[in-house]
């Protein structure tokens, strides 16, 4: 975990993270939320709708923002305030995602941060942006 203060970031500055979506992660996924949409859940429903596997849940991949900010950038410091996601490509269960965010401005009257994100596949496409306003401790 990372432990930026506010006088610590410098617009510019990037971080990022690997995630693995796996069966079990979507598993726990539903367990926590119940959303049970075959797209989700049913590997022929998918296929059926011309996908090549189960379609790993959107909101699975935009809570990693909330890691990204939580842990990485800025890390312990961080208290979300807004989290604007966009969902440009679907991913699929068992595909190795890349999280990264830059710190686009600072704000030391309000003590927060915004940071532009991104979340790419294997293959370097976007699948999400997002843009993250968080508080950051002085």
């Amino acid at each position: 975990m990372n432990h930026y203060t506010l006088a610590d970031l410098a617009v510019g500055m990037t971080e990022s993270f690997t995630y693995e979506v796996t069966d079990e992660k979507m598993r726990l996924f539903y367990e926590l939320t119940g959303d049970d949409s075959p797209i989700h859940m049913d590997e022929a429903y998918a296929a059926g709708r011309g996908y090549a596997g189960r379609v790993m849940y959107g909101m699975l991949g935009a809570s990693l923002f909330s890691t990204l900010a939580g842990v990485y950038l800025p890390g312990e410091h961080c208290l979300l305030h807004s989290v604007e996601s966009k969902f440009a490509k679907p991913v699929l269960v068992g595909e190795t995602l890349t999280v990264t965010g830059t710190v686009a401005e600072i704000n030391d009257t309000f003590g927060e941060i915004t940071i532009k994100a991104v979340i790419t596949n294997g293959e370097g496409k976007k699948v999400t942006r997002g843009v993250i306003k968080a508080g950051v401790a002085k």
